[in-house]
């Protein structure tokens, strides 16, 4: 993710404003936060991540580097504000427990809808959020209009339906121009002797949109 972020420059994009509204839904340990405010340092950044293991991380990570109008907030973000049962992978990855029944909880995590904070053109919204992208987005589908730039890591889980079309189209009827990649090192071979899976997903694929002027 690292190389992904700070030398394929997977976040970066072009803004005349001198203050860019910024979302980072899945923030982790703050690389992409970090990237996003370095890029743009008088952006305002909203970055949410559920952990409290990786939150502290988080924290510490945007202190060292003294980053100001960044605000953290220790939630996932999901279709409606709840509790819900959470699995942690640590660094590597987390899951809402209900998008996958083969999966136990280690621990509960407070969640809520990103509706209130899309009250204003959000210049650049990431969604990275181990699965619950898809009912993330139908939540949001109306207020995507605000939305000028916006990047899915969608996930596809062993087992499960796959929701790759309804995130397509939700983009798709908010006027995104869509581009798609695989991330990191992932592509297959032959994939279609069967796919491997890895924290029990078989598939992941990065989307960008973005508005054409």
């Amino acid at each position: 993710m690292q190389k992904e972020i700070f030398e394929q420059h997977i976040y970066k994009f072009k803004t005349k404003k001198n203050e860019p509204y910024i979302i980072d839904g899945g923030a982790n340990i703050g690389l992409a936060t970090i990237y996003l405010k370095l890029l743009y340092p008088s952006s305002n950044i909203l970055a949410f991540e559920p952990d409290a293991e990786i939150f502290n991380i988080l924290k510490k990570n945007i202190e060292s580097y003294a980053l100001k109008s960044v605000e953290l907030i220790q939630k996932g973000i999901w279709k409606e504000d709840t509790t819900i049962q959470f699995k942690s992978e640590g660094a590597d990855a987390g899951l809402i427990a209900s998008l996958d029944k083969t999966v136990a909880a280690t621990n509960s995590i407070s969640v809520l809808s990103l509706k209130p904070y899309l009250n204003r053109t959000v210049d650049f919204l990431k969604l990275d959020i181990e699965g619950a992208e898809t009912e993330v987005l139908k939540d949001i589908e109306n207020d995507l209009g605000k939305v000028e730039r916006i990047f899915v890591e969608y996930h596809s889980f062993v087992g499960q339906p796959q929701t790759l079309n309804v995130i397509i189209d939700i983009l798709t009827k908010a006027k995104f121009r869509i581009y798609m990649s695989i991330p990191g090192n992932n592509s297959l071979n032959s994939p279609l002797m069967g796919l491997g899976s890895y924290c029990n997903m078989d598939f992941q694929l990065n989307i960008f949109g973005y508005k054409e002027k």
